[in-house]
């Protein structure tokens, strides 16, 4: 169960979880576990239409506070009432919202409503879901599937804290309710580093009080905001710079000033018992260090928004993130994987935007903002192998102006634009030898090999790129991939490499673990000498 406070950039003491059992259409469900899954308890066909019910204890607050119910996702439509009236809407599936429901509730119990729609209409964000699963694609997510919870918080109360750091400047701004002022403080293990009763500024850092955050080093400063109405909330910040330079007429990816590669797994984030949820929250902590005792640096999040809980992790222990906008529109097999896969990238993504691509970028919009404060965020994906992209050198500077201090791989895999800051690949089925250009190069996916590790369990079709019979055989393969295509490169401008992928889902085969986690198929030592080679490549 999800007891831990979902919202970590902005914390408060006091929250109910509204976790739990709810009634669904009628039966029970386990919320925040999606129908779809075993977890959630619900059996049966999950319709389009899903009407979640639940009584809830809710204390009027009393003058000067008010209750604010919080949702962290809810797809593909909610429409949320309070006995009966309609408190608020959203649409989306993959981001949070909240609503004020305090002159909506009576003193005692209360019934919250959630009426929700997923036709997975690819009007909307959808990710790899589909109502086939098979291959490539998965089982669909409907209705909530993260975390509900209410707190009462006194009328003048914080509503966002945005800080931006580099290596030495942190600048904050502070949104309240009312508008007015807070005081904010910032703290280390030593103490208190600064502090300020301004809703916004900026402050140098001491040289003395500046630890950089890094993989090596993923040091978090404490942040706690508090308005005169009484709110107080919790944060942190780090300081870290990620750029792109010229280092002795190479391109590289810079981490505060140094040279970095980028040694990292596709992360779909799929589990068998929660499908987008694992079964607790520690089972991210686990594929994190997992990943870090192979060597591995960075989780591209591939076409999938996680709670938040999953970014705090990766910010605690030291995981770089690559986030995937989520796709939308429709996927063709031909014109989006066979024909670029075999070389023919080249096609015109100038489209006129409509109502999808508008609600695509304000999506986009949407996630960059919930997402800021975290520092393990370095670059952002926006469309991934021309699946459901249009004028993607538009969408680069509209992403490059509300995070004009993150890297962008506008279009990865293929279909490119002019705009990007990356040179981005996907090679599957063989090796090639890469030719980095004036840009960083990032192999953004690559690899895919199945081995199947638990053949008497009976699936599907297995999906994957080329088969291997044996742990060893899949070790071997990959220490063949590396040494041949990444290796050879990272001198000439290769800044990383995203091998597919970090666990199996469903029936595509081709993780590092399986699906349970319960397995790791290729060997750890092993993967970690790769990484040592590429770091003294790198420095060499």
């Amino acid at each position: 169960m999800y007891d831990v406070y979902p919202r970590p950039l902005l914390r408060r003491k006091q929250w109910e979880s509204l976790n739990g059992e709810w009634i669904l259409n009628g039966r029970p469900v386990n919320v925040p576990y999606p129908p779809q899954s075993p977890l959630s308890g619900w059996n049966g066909e999950v319709p389009d239409r899903l009407v979640y019910e639940k009584e809830v204890p809710i204390e009027y607050p009393g003058p000067g506070y008010r209750v604010l119910l919080n949702f962290g996702a809810v797809d593909q439509r909610a429409r949320v009432l309070i006995n009966g009236k309609e408190a608020g809407y959203h649409e989306g599936g993959y981001l949070p919202f909240s609503m004020d429901i305090t002159d909506l509730i009576t003193d005692g119990k209360n019934t919250v409503t959630v009426e929700a729609e997923d036709t997975l209409s690819h009007f909307y964000p959808y990710g790899k879901q589909t109502k086939k699963p098979g291959g490539m694609w998965y089982t669909p997510v409907s209705g909530i599937w993260q975390t509900v919870w209410t707190e009462t918080v006194p009328a003048d109360h914080v509503t966002q804290i945005r800080t931006d750091a580099d290596t030495e400047t942190v600048r904050w701004k502070v949104s309240t309710s009312s508008g007015g002022g807070c005081r904010i403080t910032v703290s280390d293990q030593e103490g208190l580093v600064f502090s300020s009763d301004s809703p916004e500024g900026s402050f140098e850092v001491p040289a003395h009080r500046r630890r950089l955050w890094s993989p090596e080093d993923p040091f978090l400063y404490d942040v706690t905001v508090t308005t005169p109405g009484g709110d107080e909330v919790s944060s942190y910040l780090a300081l870290r710079r990620i750029t792109s330079e010229i280092i002795d007429g190479v391109p590289r990816i810079c981490l505060n000033g140094r040279p970095v590669f980028l040694n990292g797994v596709l992360d779909q984030g799929y589990f068998p018992e929660g499908l987008f949820l694992p079964g607790d929250a520690s089972a991210y902590r686990s594929d994190i260090l997992r990943m870090k005792e192979m060597g591995f640096n960075t989780l591209r999040k591939h076409i999938k928004t996680e709670p938040e809980i999953f970014y705090y992790e990766c910010d605690r222990m030291g995981m770089l993130v690559i986030q995937d906008m989520v796709n939308s529109g429709d996927y063709s097999f031909l014109w989006d994987t066979v024909l670029p896969t075999v070389g023919i990238k080249k096609r015109n993504d100038r489209k006129k935007n409509g109502e999808r691509e508008e609600f695509f970028l304000s999506h986009m919009r949407q996630t960059a903002a919930h997402l800021h404060g975290h520092p393990c965020i370095i670059a952002y994906t926006i469309f991934n192998e021309g699946w459901g992209q249009f004028n993607s050198d538009e969408a680069y500077d509209i992403l490059k102006a509300e995070e004009p201090e993150r890297l962008i791989d506008t279009t990865s895999g293929w279909v490119a634009g002019s705009r990007s800051d990356f040179d981005s690949e996907h090679i599957y089925f063989r090796t090639k030898k890469l030719r980095p250009g004036v840009r960083p190069m990032l192999l953004s996916e690559c690899g895919g090999f199945v081995f199947d590790a638990d053949p008497q369990t009976k699936k599907g079709p297995v999906w994957g790129y080329g088969k291997c019979r044996s742990s060893q055989e899949l070790t071997a393969r990959i220490v063949d991939m590396y040494r041949r295509m990444v290796l050879p490169a990272v001198g000439k401008g290769l800044c990383g490499c995203i091998f597919t992928q970090l666990s199996d889902v469903e029936n595509e085969l081709n993780g590092l673990v399986t699906y349970d986690r319960t397995f790791v198929k290729a060997d750890p030592d092993t993967l970690k000498k790769i990484s040592d080679e590429i770091l003294m490549e790198l420095n060499s």
